[in-house]
């Protein structure tokens, strides 16, 4: 209920395309959070931590001296996300360097709810205002009863319905990311933060743990299609914004440049892949064989 309401309020995006790229979470990351395409073979995000990152949103935001924060209900340094995104100017925590402390680390998936629980007194009664950037993991595959930690722990909340096995335990580990969600909107609410805070939620890809036909059960889009198969939805969501929809054909690349731009934030927009999604520049979904979608059409590579 929690991620149903945030997906259709505020800003509402319809036309939103998460791509596939060869290292698949880490490449999804990176473009989420950098507005760059990852280059095959390596571990951009990785890579990218001996670079100079001036406009990453950590380094940012302490522009204006916001206190800034990442966490992760994972092993900290898997990906070495622990040398990326201290880089882009995250004061950054996991499992393995904190977060252990605070949470139980040893389930697999761990719980993104736990991490929320765990992690908000971080930031939330700080007189600073702050980002808090979170990957969570409860989603994750496999998507079964036995081996699948988040699962197992929400089944009851989904045996009744209609799906074969692996559908219902994929919307079981999906079950502990909205409880997470209302954990985070209570505390901002207690806190009196919540109508000053944006809330921005991707994915960093399809879920590759179901099968194309599995999917397609619970899809109102046909995914056996090339391009729809990346189609999926990016929340947005503050309690104030009015209901706006917004149908460009937009990118995960697009995310960085548009709160950039809504925070009033200065940038070199030619060192970002994307564009703010507000502005009125045509926007381009770049697939990583390079194919591409616009709102005019798409095109196959292939």
């Amino acid at each position: 209920p929690t991620l149903y309401k945030m997906a259709n309020n505020s800003f509402v995006f319809n036309n939103y395309y998460q791509p596939l790229y060869p290292v698949s979470t880490s490449d999804g990351e990176y473009m989420n959070v950098n507005s760059l395409i990852p280059k095959e073979g390596v571990w951009s995000f990785y890579k990218s931590s001996n670079n100079y990152m001036p406009f990453g949103i950590g380094n940012m935001f302490k522009k204006l001296d916001y206190n800034t924060y990442g966490f992760h209900n994972h092993t900290y340094n898997f990906y070495h996300r622990d040398k990326s995104h201290t880089n882009i100017g995250l004061s950054y925590y996991g499992c393995g360097n904190g977060l252990e402390k605070k949470m139980n680390c040893r389930h697999w998936p761990n719980s993104d709810y736990e991490m929320i629980k765990a992690t908000t007194p971080y930031y939330i009664n700080e007189d600073k205002p702050f980002v808090a950037y979170y990957m969570t993991v409860s989603g994750h595959l496999n998507y079964n009863f036995s081996g699948n930690n988040m699962a197992s722990k929400n089944k009851s909340k989904v045996q009744d319905l209609d799906y074969k096995n692996s559908i219902k335990a994929y919307y079981a580990t999906q079950i502990e990311l909205d409880k997470a969600m209302e954990e985070l909107l209570n505390r901002l609410e207690e806190s009196g933060k919540l109508d000053d805070t944006l809330i921005v939620i991707a994915p960093d890809h399809y879920p590759y743990g179901l099968s194309t036909k599995d999917m397609n059960t619970i899809s109102k889009i046909d995914r056996t299609d090339k391009f729809e198969n990346y189609h999926t939805s990016l929340i947005m969501y503050n309690p104030q914004i009015k209901k706006t929809d917004v149908n460009k054909t937009i990118s995960s690349l697009d995310i960085l440049p548009t709160i950039y731009n809504l925070y009033g934030l200065d940038y070199d927009s030619r060192l970002f892949m994307g564009r703010d999604i507000f502005s009125d520049e045509e926007h381009i979904v770049i697939l990583s064989d390079r194919s591409f979608i616009t709102s005019k059409g798409t095109y196959n590579s292939v």
